[in-house]
């Protein structure tokens, strides 16, 4: 343990003598628990957070960044300077927040949550602005698959040798054990800027992109039934193309190895408007508009709310409120931060309640199709500009889903003889996304600027095979995690 601590306080040590990077840890003084979230200000409405591993990074340009300010949900604030935190060997504590709650309320009665809700809804178009915003922002997904089960199979062919027969099933079977045993996550970041007209209507401009990614085991359902075909078709005619069918469908595309589907995309190209859709669905998440996720979660008919403590952010007593369905159609629990002082909501947690779920397909009998998004969960956390306006500092949600897709195929030989192969396709699994957005400044936008940009429609990513440090060095961004670090591509 002792060995380890000295190698992580060496390597911090090395990396700041030869950057102008920092990357430090943040503890619990008492737990020495790693502290998530901590927003760690380089100016009065810049900086970055702490990751889910407590670990953040800052860029310090000689002579101009002084020190930093660290805060926290439950903590004290502290201010470092750059030479502080190298004394503290890149790993600082912070204590917690002290109770002088008896200093400003003497009644022993706990607040009213349905009275503390309908302020804050009373306080939204003051405190809450969505329209005419220019945000630098960082974005990162992280996609996860674990296959259950998979069970690739040719079950009848007109004019297959049997050698060639039991060939093609034994390297199915190999592509299924490798699928089974393979650690399947991939990483994509952005960096730029949005522009957003409103909850509707925005334009992003990205300045670099990475996507860390093993792409020769890039194990998507769409990706596992081109290589289980691709190896079909190893064995069947190369001069000949073959139709698909499946159940009751057709596929009258022709397939062969010749076929573009099966070339490995050289691109390295993300479409901007895909990009800009994604990063405005999270964005409005944490917005308050009419049928927004938000708003729903302040319906007093869906939810009902219970005080259950108070604490400190930022120096500002804040409410804790919990929020439970009221109703079978509400999904959500979890926990809102609510100040006393604007009655803003700083923070939002919240996750799928119980057994609740998503949209849900089960035509299992039919098509051998089924589908339900199971997991929901986030953290919106928000920070108050120099407009004394909510927007939001840093934004996380997962989702994730079990699926189970059996198919039986046919490839029919675009012939006069049309011999047939039947193949059989089972695959059942979960998979799980996980979005986060940073924002490292905000500032307001004229209609007139918003008009005048430009949005790209394509921009072209940097492929890595492993993580690498230099790419985002000296830019705001969030700290990997470990999985991050450590990931490689495989044999």
């Amino acid at each position: 343990m002792k060995k380890t601590i000295l190698l992580t306080i060496f390597i911090f040590s090395f990396f700041s003598a030869i950057s102008q990077n920092l990357t430090a840890k943040l503890i619990d003084k008492n737990t020495k628990n790693p502290i998530q979230y901590a927003t760690i200000k380089t100016g009065e409405y810049s900086g970055v957070i702490s990751n889910e591993e407590g670990y953040f990074s800052i860029n310090y340009e000689k002579d101009k960044l002084k020190s930093v300010t660290i805060s926290c949900l439950g903590y004290q604030n502290k201010t470092l300077s750059i030479q502080d935190i190298r004394s503290l060997n890149f790993v600082i504590t912070l204590d917690e927040a002290v109770n002088k709650l008896n200093e400003v309320y003497i009644s022993n009665s706990k607040p009213n949550a349905d009275s503390i809700i309908a302020r804050v809804k009373a306080r939204i178009n003051k405190n809450y602005d969505n329209n005419l915003n220019k945000y630098t922002i960082f974005y990162r997904t992280t996609d996860y698959v674990d296959f259950k089960s998979l069970d690739f199979k040719i079950e009848k062919a007109s004019h297959f040798k049997k050698q060639s027969l039991e060939e093609a099933n034994t390297n199915l079977s190999a592509l299924s054990n490798k699928i089974k045993v393979s650690d399947i996550k991939s990483f994509s970041d952005f960096k730029g800027e949005l522009h957003c007209f409103n909850s509707d209507s925005s334009k992003l401009i990205i300045n670099k992109a990475t996507k860390l990614l093993d792409y020769k085991n890039d194990f998507s359902i769409d990706d596992i039934q081109k290589k289980a075909q691709k190896i079909v078709l190893t064995y069947l005619d190369t001069t000949k193309t073959y139709k698909l069918k499946t159940g009751l469908f057709k596929i009258e595309d022709s397939l062969s190895l010749k076929n573009e589907d099966f070339k490995q995309e050289e691109n390295n190209e993300y479409e901007i408007k895909h990009l800009n859709h994604n990063t405005r669905r999270l964005l409005k998440r944490s917005q308050f508009h009419k049928n927004s996720f938000l708003n729903t979660i302040l319906q007093t008919d869906l939810y009902k709310y219970m005080f259950e403590d108070f604490t400190y952010n930022n120096g500002e007593l804040t409410y804790i409120i919990n929020f439970t369905p009221r109703k079978g159609k509400a999904k959500y629990s979890g926990r809102l931060f609510i100040t006393d002082e604007s009655y803003a909501i700083t923070r939002v947690n919240y996750t799928y309640y119980k057994n609740r779920h998503g949209q849900k397909l089960n035509l299992r009998l039919l098509l051998g199709i089924k589908y339900i998004a199971n997991v929901s969960k986030g953290t919106l956390i928000y920070e108050k500009n120099s407009r004394s306006k909510y927007h939001p500092k840093y934004l996380k949600r997962t989702t994730g889903s079990y699926f189970y897709v059996n198919r039986d195929l046919k490839f029919i030989e675009n012939s006069p003889a049309k011999n047939k192969i039947g193949f059989s396709f089972k695959i059942e699994g979960d998979n799980r996304n996980k979005e986060e957005l940073l924002f490292t400044s905000n500032n307001k936008l004229e209609l007139a600027d918003f008009k005048a940009i430009k949005q790209d429609s394509i921009i072209t990513y940097k492929k890595l095979n492993k993580f690498e440090k230099t790419i985002w060095e000296n830019e705001e961004t969030l700290e990997p995690l470990k999985e991050m670090k450590d990931f490689k591509v495989g044999e």
